[in-house]
C-alpha cells in the first residue's frame, strides 16, 4: 500500500513498521514555539505486543496497511483458539488467546463483534460501547444499607465482575460500559 503521511494517522489505524503490523495506540500533533512541528505517536505491534514510541516531522510518512471490519459472531472457544462465524460467508475466523486477552470477559455466544482484519489475518476485536450482561453471581443486599451510591461485586455469565447496585439480584440482565467495566443501569 501507498505510504500515509503521519500526519493523517489516527488511533486505531494500521501501519507498517519494522515489517510488522502495528496499530496507533496514540497520536498527537505538537507544535512548539518557534520550532517545526512533529507528530510524537505510539504504536503497538500486532504480533509481539512490543510498544514503539515515535516522534517525526509532520512531513514523513509511513507505510499504511488496509484495516477491513467486518462483523463476525463468536460462537466458541477451544484448543485452536476463539471462533467467530462469519453470517454472510458463513467462514470460521479464529482467534488466538494472545489477540482475546483484554475482551475475554464480554465474549458471549451468539453476540456480534467488529473483527479488525489486515493482510488477511485478525489482528484485534473490537467491542460495542455497551453490552448487555446477565448476571450470575451476586450478595443480597443489606436491609437499611441504603446510603447513596453503595455498590456491591456481581459476576456476570462471561465472569467478568461488575460493581452493580444493591438492589441489582441474580438473573437480572444489565448494560454494562466496556471501556471501564462500568454499570450503566438495567437492560
Amino acid at each position: 500500500m501507498a505510504s500515509t503521511p503521519v500526519i493523517n494517522l489516527r488511533k486505531g489505524h494500521a501501519v507498517r513498521h519494522n515489517n510488522e503490523i502495528c496499530l496507533v495506540v496514540d497520536h498527537e500533533l505538537k507544535t512548539p514555539p518557534r520550532m517545526a512541528s512533529y507528530v510524537q505517536m505510539s504504536i503497538r505491534s500486532v504480533a509481539t505486543k512490543k510498544i514503539f514510541n515515535l516522534r517525526l516531522t509532520s512531513n514523513d510518512s509511513l507505510e499504511g496497511v488496509v484495516l477491513e471490519r467486518t462483523p463476525h459472531e463468536y460462537s466458541y472457544k477451544d484448543s485452536s483458539g476463539y471462533h467467530f462465524l462469519d453470517p454472510n460467508t458463513y467462514e470460521d475466523a479464529v482467534v488466538y488467546e494472545d489477540l482475546i486477552e483484554g475482551v475475554k470477559n464480554y465474549l458471549i455466544e451468539g453476540q456480534l463483534y467488529t473483527l479488525l482484519i489486515a493482510d488477511g489475518s485478525v489482528v484485534s476485536v473490537d467491542l460495542p460501547l455497551t453490552m448487555t450482561m446477565t448476571v450470575t453471581e451476586s450478595s443480597e443486599g443489606v436491609k437499611g444499607d441504603s446510603a447513596n451510591n453503595v455498590y456491591k461485586p456481581a459476576t456476570m455469565e462471561t465472569g467478568l465482575v461488575v460493581q452493580v447496585p444493591l438492589f441489582i439480584n441474580v438473573g437480572e440482565k444489565i448494560n454494562v460500559k466496556t471501556e471501564d467495566n462500568s454499570y450503566l443501569g438495567r437492560a
